[in-house]
């Protein structure tokens, strides 16, 4: 009896010890597929970060990122983003950090496919609806620095398809990226989702009555904005997909990146769109026939190598000058009616060249929010502090937004707020 008890308690050590190593050889594997995940990223593990940069020479990113200790608290992160992912409207995810520079976080959630089982990962592919503004500017902001065109230009010396009301022959190329056409917002981008052309619908804006002098007020824009297609094209000798690649995706090593329906939809992995209920819904054209109002797509990891680029992490391809050119606030923009705890947290609104400016809890940041039915998109960082989030999700449920706040509270170090008002998901 004594005998067959040392041999069960061996017999169970053993099952223990067995039980152990199949633990920490799945551990092991874990680690290691993450690791070629984030190879595949160009990001590699740091102690005291999910995930950092590891800068591969041929992206035309600096070498040297700003150090420091993170000060975000990504365990919580983490968490927070798997409670929104219990809300009934999500349905896949992806969110990337940098944090003094470094890339700190980047990782998927949910499905590309509601009740699929594919998983998002960071080389999941979405769209990134008006965040796409930004590469609109940029690219002509880059032509500028280069002698292509001047900024100052007159749209209407340029030979674009644009016809404005009234008098409109001063509005430049900048009254374009900072939507100062005069223009009442949104001008008929009914007619775009119609199916009408939109070089059409700019050359009959002229019928229209202004909403006040160009280069005064500021009225959102896509159709108008998207003028910036025909000037890229004509001062790069491009068609805009193309120069949007070779002159900014390509070295920024954003391989993921394009600029249409095909480059969309032909990545290995790519997000599906889902109205409200998780309900699949078709990829439309609509917003891919404006591409520098709304034609992007990309992953996570590329949005991020986009934002730190923005950062100022590529001065190769977007210069210190260009940046500031980009970014600095030249027209207030004015809320419009009720606004959420988030809105009214974002003080001092104003636009760019194609980005959004705010200020939060003392700090400047500068950002973008995209929307196409499906899709929802966001970029947000501090430029002093090199610090930001980017956010890809493929459903019409926009909650997903507040996270941003979270992370900047964790950033600046104050009291948490529950900006996703996960609460209200819990208890339901």
């Amino acid at each position: 009896m004594a005998n067959d008890a040392l041999r069960g308690r061996g017999a169970g050590q053993a099952k223990v010890a067995g039980r152990r190593r199949w633990w920490i050889a799945a551990a092991v594997l874990a680690m290691l597929l993450a690791g070629l995940a984030i190879a595949r990223l160009g990001l590699v593990g740091q102690k005291g970060a999910t995930v950092t940069q590891a800068v591969p020479t041929n992206v035309g990113l600096s070498a040297s990122p700003v150090a420091g200790a993170t000060r975000v608290d990504y365990a919580r992160l983490d968490a927070r983003i798997h409670l929104l992912m219990q809300a009934p409207d999500m349905v896949g995810l992806a969110v990337g950090t940098v944090e003094n520079g470094r890339v700190r976080f980047a990782r998927g959630y949910g499905e590309v496919l509601a009740g699929s089982g594919e998983a998002v990962t960071p080389d999941t592919v979405f769209r990134w609806g008006s965040v796409s503004k930004g590469v609109a500017s940029s690219l002509i902001v880059q032509l500028a620095a280069r002698d292509k065109l001047s900024l100052d230009a007159p749209v209407a010396s340029l030979g674009t398809s644009l016809r404005l009301p009234g008098d409109a022959a001063g509005v430049t190329v900048a009254d374009i990226l900072s939507h100062r056409t005069g223009l009442v917002r949104n001008a008929w981008d009914d007619r775009l989702e119609q199916g009408e052309d939109p070089a059409a619908i700019r050359a009959a804006y002229a019928s229209l009555t202004a909403l006040c002098k160009p280069g005064t007020c500021h009225a959102y824009q896509n159709i108008a904005y998207d003028t910036a297609t025909e000037i890229v094209e004509r001062a790069s000798g491009q068609s805009y997909a193309a120069a949007a690649h070779d002159r900014l995706f390509a070295p920024l090593g954003m391989a993921s990146a394009s600029v249409s329906r095909a480059g969309l939809e032909r990545s290995s992995s790519w997000a599906r769109p889902h109205r409200l209920g998780r309900r699949p819904t078709a990829v439309n054209d609509i917003y891919y026939r404006v591409p520098a109002a709304g034609g992007v797509n990309s992953s996570i990891g590329d949005l991020v190598r986009w934002m730190r680029a923005q950062m100022g992490a590529a001065p190769g391809v977007l210069s210190p000058a260009m940046l500031e050119t980009l970014h600095a606030p030249r027209v207030y923009t004015p809320p419009r009616g009720p606004r959420a705890a988030m809105d009214r947290a974002l003080t001092d609104p104003q636009y760019g060249l194609g980005w959004r400016s705010f200020t939060y809890q003392g700090h400047r940041l500068v950002g973008h929010r995209g929307t196409v039915d499906g899709y929802g998109s966001l970029i947000l960082f501090d430029p002093a502090q090199k610090s930001g989030i980017v956010m890809l999700w493929n459903c019409n449920w926009h909650r997903a937004a507040r996270l941003q706040l979270e992370f900047f509270d964790m950033l600046y170090g104050l009291p948490p707020t529950d900006w996703l008002a996960l609460d209200e998901l819990t208890k339901r």
